[in-house]
C-alpha cells in the first residue's frame, strides 16, 4: 500500500467501479463511511489532482471551528476515522460548551490521511453537537427530574442510535428508549408499552395487570392513561389496581384532545395525593420542549419524554480550514492564518 492510500475510495477510478445494489438500506455501512464512499467527490478530484503533482502527503494541520455556541459531541466516533494513521488530533472532551468561531478539533499530518474524511468528520461532529446541545437543555429546564429521550422514530433508523446514545453519554438524558442508542450510551433501554397495546387489550386496567406480571420485578410500572378515558379516572383505575407496584402513570395526551397541560398535570397529581397513591409519579410526553417541560414541572410532572425536539435539532455548522501547509502559516481570504490559541484542546491521539 502506497503513502496515503485509503482502504476503498482513493481516486476516480475507485469511484467509476464502485458497483451499488438496489436491493439494500440507502443507509451507508460503516465499512462505506470508512471507505470514504460518502465523502464529496471533489474531496476525491483533490487526491488525484494532489498525486499528480507530487503533493498529496505534504504536512498539514487544519482547525475545526463551529459557526455558533453549543455542546461538544461526537469525538468517539471522530477518532475512528484516524485510528491507525499517523494523524494527531486535538480536540475538546465530549461534553465541553464551545463559543462561535472557536476551535473545537485540530488535526496535523499528512494531507493524504484526512483530507478525504472532512465531510465526514465535519457531519459527525455537526450533527452531534445539535442533538447533545438540545438534549442538555431540556435537562437543564428538568432542574434534575428524569428526561428519557424517545427521539427515534422521527429520525432515519441508520442515525437513531447516534442521536439517542448522543442524548445520553453527552446531553445528560437519564435514558433512551432506542435499544442500542440506550446499549452504546452504557445503559439499557427504558419505555413503557404503546397505546397499541392498550387498544388490542380494550382496558388500560386490563392491560396495566398484564404488563405487572411480564415485566421484571426490579423495572417500574408506568402506564399510558391516555387511551380510552379522562387521564385523572384512568390514573386512579390504574393506582387502585396495582397499588404500591405502580411506579408512575404515564401523559401523553394528543393535541387533538389539547395535549398534556399544567392544568391536567395538576388535577392528577392533587386526585392521586387526595386517593392515598402520592408514590404515583407523573410522566409527561407528546411535544415537549424546554419551556414546557419547566411549565408542567412546576406542575408535578416527575420526569420527562422528549423525542422531536432533541431528534429534529439542526447541526451546527462545523467548517475545517488548513492553516498550516509544509510549515508555513497560510489561510483564504477572511480566515487567520496559522494555529489560533486554543488552551483547551487536548491531544486525544
Amino acid at each position: 500500500m502506497t503513502c496515503g492510500k485509503l482502504p476503498g475510495i482513493d481516486s476516480l477510478d475507485d469511484v467509476r467501479s464502485l458497483g451499488v445494489s438496489s436491493d439494500r438500506l440507502f443507509s451507508a455501512t460503516h465499512e462505506e463511511i470508512l471507505a470514504g464512499c460518502t465523502t464529496d467527490i471533489y474531496f476525491v478530484k483533490t487526491r488525484d489532482v494532489l498525486r499528480k503533482a507530487g503533493r498529496l502527503d505534504v504536512p498539514v494541520v487544519a482547525e475545526v471551528f463551529a459557526r455558533k455556541k453549543g455542546l461538544f459531541a461526537g469525538l468517539p466516533e471522530a477518532l475512528l476515522l484516524f485510528r491507525g494513521r499517523d494523524v494527531a488530533v486535538h480536540s475538546l472532551k465530549e461534553g465541553d460548551s464551545f463559543e462561535p468561531r472557536e476551535v473545537v478539533m485540530r488535526l496535523e499530518g499528512p494531507y493524504s490521511y484526512f483530507g478525504m474524511y472532512e465531510t465526514v468528520l465535519l457531519g459527525i461532529l455537526a450533527s452531534s453537537a445539535g442533538w447533545a446541545t438540545t438534549a442538555r437543555e431540556c435537562v437543564d429546564a428538568a432542574e434534575g427530574k428524569p428526561v428519557l429521550c424517545f427521539g427515534a422514530r422521527h429520525v432515519h433508523p441508520a442515525i437513531a442510535p447516534v442521536m439517542e446514545r448522543t442524548a445520553v453519554a453527552v446531553g445528560g438524558c437519564t435514558a433512551a428508549s432506542c435499544i442500542l442508542g440506550a446499549k452504546l450510551a452504557g445503559g439499557e433501554p427504558s419505555g413503557t408499552v404503546p397505546h397499541a397495546a392498550i387498544l388490542i387489550m380494550g382496558d388500560t386496567v386490563e392491560l396495566a395487570k398484564v404488563y405487572d406480571s411480564v415485566v421484571p420485578s426490579g423495572e417500574p410500572r408506568i402506564v399510558l392513561v391516555d387511551t380510552f378515558k379522562d387521564e385523572a379516572e384512568e390514573s386512579l383505575r390504574v393506582a387502585e389496581a396495582l397499588g404500591a407496584r405502580l411506579s408512575g402513570v404515564r401523559l401523553d395526551t394528543p393535541g387533538e384532545r389539547g395535549g398534556v397541560t399544567a392544568e391536567l398535570v395538576r388535577e392528577i397529581r392533587y386526585r392521586l395525593d387526595m386517593a392515598g397513591f402520592g408514590h404515583v409519579q407523573i410522566v409527561a410526553s407528546g411535544g415537549l420542549n424546554p419551556d414546557r417541560i419547566r411549565l408542567l414541572s412546576a406542575a408535578g410532572a416527575a420526569s420527562f419524554g422528549v423525542g422531536s425536539y432533541i431528534s429534529d435539532a439542526a447541526p451546527i455548522d462545523m467548517t475545517m480550514d488548513l492553516k498550516v501547509i509544509d510549515g508555513h502559516p497560510i489561510a483564504k481570504r477572511g480566515r487567520l492564518p496559522g494555529v489560533l490559541a486554543s488552551p483547551r484542546l487536548l491531544r486525544v491521539q
